[in-house]
């Protein structure tokens, strides 16, 4: 490794972005290119065209920060999400060459057309990042609280944790005579008043600062306040109401249905026919047991009186005799 990817590191170093990372500071790009000239370019190309090949890589690799800054594509800021989507389709694109074993000027022209496409890619992202949440400077909200009660401006951006060379927050608020006061500034990205009334109607203005003096980030905010929030007032859960009791009253005296009545009087018929016949069951079983009782007390009682004869002493019957 010669002393032309010391430069390519270093031109990666200052890459295209306000931001500690950028695409191709990204490590597993870097090894990608270490591995493009350590594994790749000895077999794939003349060694005497080795240098020029890496000094041309260092200038496109550059040429990723010339993105022109415009409200509508680039504002100088991008975040996390969109810097590991444009290093990816580089690898991928990398990989593709590689892969293709491609020698010669057929791979110088088709390392640099790959890298050309990917800056226009790496553009399209970062323009659909700053149309989808980061917000330009023209970037107005609506604010409506109710009188009396919290109001609560928001400045905060979904990129803001992931980016680097951000300050502070600084809320102002916008007079009619196109003046205006700095109500705070710090590191909370909200301004919160409570209480609000009438005369905290009007314009404010959220600036985030960066460290090159020029705000990341300015979000105007139109207040209005609305009248106060009308609460109901709910009774006591012990107090009955007029409608309430004139509802309780009428279900009270509500007669019921016919089919109610209906299914009352067979379920009343059906348990007293059901005790009716269990009563008669068990008195039958008794007075059954009863009559049994009676015959057979009876027939053990003739059945004695015929068959027990009263004995005579066998000396007085002799003695009948002899008289």
């Amino acid at each position: 490794m010669g002393p032309h990817f010391t430069l390519l590191c270093a031109a990666l170093a200052g890459c295209l972005l306000p931001a500690e990372e950028c695409v191709m500071c990204d490590p597993s790009v870097v090894l990608a290119l270490k591995s493009l000239e350590k594994d790749y370019l000895p077999g794939h190309l003349d060694a005497k065209h080795h240098k020029a090949m890496m000094e041309r890589v260092e200038k496109a690799v550059k040429d990723f920060q010339e993105l022109s800054l415009n409200e509508d594509t680039y504002m100088g800021v991008v975040d996390e999400a969109t810097l590991q989507k444009g290093s990816w389709s580089l690898l991928k694109d990398m990989k593709r060459i590689t892969d293709s074993d491609v020698k010669g000027d057929l791979f110088v022209k088709e390392l640099f057309w790959m890298l050309h496409l990917q800056k226009e890619t790496f553009a399209t992202y970062v323009a659909r990042f700053q149309k989808e949440a980061y917000c330009p400077n023209k970037c107005e909200r609506n604010v409506e609280v109710p009188q009396m009660e919290d109001m609560i401006l928001d400045c905060e951006l979904n990129w803001h944790q992931a980016s680097e060379g951000l300050t502070d927050y600084s809320f102002y608020r916008v007079w009619g005579n196109n003046t205006e006061t700095l109500v705070s500034k710090g590191k909370e990205p909200t301004l919160t008043k409570s209480m609000v009334g009438p005369e905290d109607a009007g314009s404010y203005r959220c600036e985030l600062g960066s460290v090159n003096s020029s705000p990341a980030t300015v979000i105007n905010f139109r207040v209005t306040v609305l009248p106060k929030r009308v609460e109901e007032e709910k009774p006591s859960p012990n107090i009955v109401t007029p409608g309430e009791a004139t509802t309780e009253s009428s279900n009270t005296l509500q007669p019921l249905k016919p089919e109610k009545m209906l299914k009352g009087r067979l379920l009343g018929l059906l348990i007293w026919g059901s005790l009716a016949l269990i009563t008669g069951i068990t008195f039958a079983i008794f007075c059954r047991r009863k009559v049994i009782d009676f015959i057979k007390s009876s027939l053990f009682g003739l059945g004695s009186g015929v068959a027990e004869q009263p004995q005579v002493p066998k000396e007085k019957a002799t003695d009948s005799r002899h008289q």
